[in-house]
């Protein structure tokens, strides 16, 4: 009787793997997603990559008036002033008393070349006391000049009689050593004109030290 040759030994092992292939489940897997890397912090002394905002101009209000510089005058004030502590923006600051309590102050301030000119500054006092401007054909009558130690000064009077108690000022404009000094009582009306003649002696005294 004829039996069939047994099949070769590389036949019997693949039936093998076959079979245990048919055995095992088939898995599948979720692997997550994967993050992109976070960008590196910025250093503390680096700058920003994106351009800071653009400030606002300077508050013209809250920007220093520059003083005058150099040399100061000197003066001899009135026994009667009161002398007050100077600050950044005077160069020197009197209380004139007056009857039943009132009170005038001198200022005295220098900032440097003329300031607009005298026109511009007598204009600017007048607008302080709600005045209207004058013209340059009335500056002329508005002023007063004279020389004192070699100080060429112009002094001017104004009222404004509309307030309560009506105002007055008394200033001198005095050009010196490429500035313009400023010298100002401002008080009530009756008091600062009885100051005038105390202030023309005082404007005599103006002097380079």
């Amino acid at each position: 009787m004829f039996r069939p040759p047994p099949p070769p030994v590389y036949l019997l092992l693949l039936a093998g793997l076959v079979a245990g292939c048919r055995d095992q489940s088939v898995k599948s897997y979720r692997v997550p997603r994967e993050n992109p890397p976070a960008a590196p912090m910025a250093d503390a002394g680096t700058a920003p990559m994106t351009p800071p905002a653009m400030g606002n101009a300077p508050d013209m209000a809250s920007t220093p008036v520059p003083t005058a510089s150099g040399g100061d005058l000197a003066w001899s004030a009135p026994a009667a002033w009161q002398q007050r502590p100077a600050s950044a923006m005077r160069k020197g600051t009197y209380l004139i008393p007056g009857e039943t309590g009132a009170s005038a102050e001198l200022a005295i301030t220098a900032f440097p070349g003329d300031v607009g000119g005298d026109l511009a500054n007598i204009n600017r006092w007048r607008g302080q006391l709600q005045l209207g401007p004058i013209s340059a054909a009335e500056l002329p009558t508005a002023l007063s000049r004279f020389q004192a130690n070699g100080l060429d000064i112009a002094v001017t009077e104004m009222v404004a009689t509309s307030g309560n108690p009506p105002q007055r000022v008394l200033g001198a404009i005095v050009p010196f050593n490429g500035s313009t000094w400023f010298f100002k009582i401002t008080g009530p009306d009756a008091l600062v004109a009885g100051q005038r003649e105390t202030f023309n002696a005082f404007l005599q005294t103006l002097r380079a030290p």
